[in-house]
């Protein structure tokens, strides 16, 4: 019986093996179409990305790599001609030749041509000039874009449009790096970040923090009036000081060349006359005798000490700290810059505060923003309080540095959990105090200075009349 089975099995696999066969082959030719229309859609897929559309109907390739490392990015140098038919000289990182071929065709522009820059040191990665965009810069910008996107513009081609605005290639080289980045598929928080040097991190995290409630238009315009309220600082501190500096280097430049080049020829006057000198005279000319015989060791030694003071400065942070709290701690230039730091302080929390930036994240950033070691130990000791479970008003009571009215303010805004609008209040109140400030120093330099000079050359003139007196009342009594 089982042989009989067998048999049946072996005859039934005889007679099906054929349609087995080709039953396994339409499954193969099923598995190759299939793996056919993957790679044709591949290749589609590939194709729509190399034929993006661009600004302005015009067609360009997506740069190959997203992902661009900026330490593998060479610099090329490029000569194209724009619609005007005007020539532009300019430079762009790239990985590739064509990718900056791709990226220039894709403005708009007529390519003349485009070499890879040499390692030298004057282009070396070190760089020369500062190419930060200025709180002035940055809210013209922000304001210009606001008003692009709410008018209906894409992101990039508001981006494209402060592009061709920029006359200086150094400014320009800016947005045709975020351009660059937002055409190969970058947010455009991540377009800022790859430029970290020039854009403010406050900026980068409001913009990134902005992405994810998409309202970027209203992000813009606050920070663009953040920004320009750091302006407005700048400028009135910029102003008070600008005259009476002036006056100070003239008086001083005007000193030194009566005592190296005038007084000596009185000098040799009372000299051949043999007459006694007064006191004032006396200490005019050794004034007069050391400036002369010295003047240049001088100069060298007041550029080494300035150097010097700058560098350590920069670069040691003790001495830093050191001069910001002798600073804060004069009497007058102390109310400035606490004032000012208050200001910036409060300010900057109540815009990440009301952009609903976690407040250890806020302080986080915060001490990269401050430029003051006082107020970075005070955020630090603040990171720590938090870390604990504390509050924040813990941290900042009772330091010198932060004045009880910001503390109080600081308190009612943590326990009713208004801390936004308080700090904005405090900001706006002590922006005002630092502009009283800023006035009122104005007002007592300028006449302090004048009355310096008029001493000074008062003294001067007094130590070459008085010997003259004498030298003719000698001369009338012979």
């Amino acid at each position: 019986m089982n042989i009989f089975i067998s048999i049946y099995h072996g005859i039934q696999k005889i007679f099906t093996f054929p349609a087995r066969l080709f039953s396994k082959k339409d499954k193969n030719n099923k598995k190759d179409k299939n793996k056919k229309k993957t790679n044709d859609d591949q290749d589609l897929m590939a194709e729509a990305l190399k034929n993006a559309s661009s600004f302005e109907g015009e067609t360009s390739k997506v740069l190959e790599d997203t992902n661009v490392d900026k330490s593998n990015l060479v610099t090329f140098n490029y000569v194209v001609k724009n619609e005007a038919g005007q020539t532009i000289k300019s430079s762009f990182d790239a990985k590739t030749r064509n990718e900056v071929e791709s990226f220039l065709i894709g403005e708009g522009y007529t390519i003349v041509s485009i070499e890879a820059q040499k390692k030298s040191i004057l282009n070396s990665d070190i760089p020369l000039f500062n190419t930060k965009l200025t709180s002035g810069e940055l809210s013209f910008a922000l304001t210009q874009l606001s008003t692009y996107i709410k008018a209906g513009i894409p992101l990039i081609d508001s981006v494209r449009i402060l592009a061709k605005q920029t006359v200086k290639p150094a400014k320009k080289k800016i947005y045709e790096r975020i351009i660059y980045d937002l055409v190969a598929g970058e947010d455009f928080s991540k377009a800022l970040e790859n430029q970290s040097d020039v854009f403010p991190r406050l900026l980068i995290n409001m913009v990134k923090a902005s992405e994810m409630t998409g309202d970027l238009p209203s992000t813009l315009d606050e920070m663009s009036e953040y920004y320009t309220t750091i302006e407005d600082t700048k400028k009135q501190m910029i102003s008070a000081l600008t005259y009476p500096s002036i006056v100070l280097i003239m008086s001083v430049l005007v000193i030194a060349f009566v005592l190296i080049w005038v007084v000596p020829s009185f000098i040799d006057m009372f000299q051949d006359a043999e007459a006694g000198l007064p006191l004032i005279t006396q200490i005019t000319v050794a004034a007069s005798n050391f400036l002369s015989q010295n003047y240049i060791w001088i100069l060298l030694a007041l550029v080494v000490i300035v150097v010097a003071f700058i560098a350590a400065y920069k670069n040691v942070k003790s001495f830093r700290r050191s001069v910001q709290v002798f600073l804060m701690k004069t009497p007058v230039i102390g109310k400035i810059m606490i004032y000012n730091e208050v200001t910036m302080f409060t300010k900057t929390f109540a815009q990440l505060l009301s952009h609903s930036v976690h407040i250890t994240d806020s302080m986080a950033i915060l001490s990269k923003i401050s430029n003051n070691e006082v107020y970075k130990d005070i955020i630090a000791n603040t990171m720590n309080t938090l870390s604990k479970g504390g509050k924040i008003s813990e941290s900042f009571k009772g330091q010198w540095a932060f004045p009880v009215v910001a503390y109080e303010m600081l308190v009612t805004g943590e326990s009713t959990g208004q801390l936004a609008t308080m700090m904005e209040k405090v900001s706006i109140h002590y922006a005002n105090l630092h502009k009283n400030a800023v006035t009122q120093v104005k007002s007592l330099i300028e006449p302090i200075t004048i009355c310096f000079l008029a001493v000074s050359v008062g003294f001067i003139l007094l130590s070459i009349i008085i010997p003259m007196f004498d030298l003719y009342s000698a001369v009338g009594d012979m």
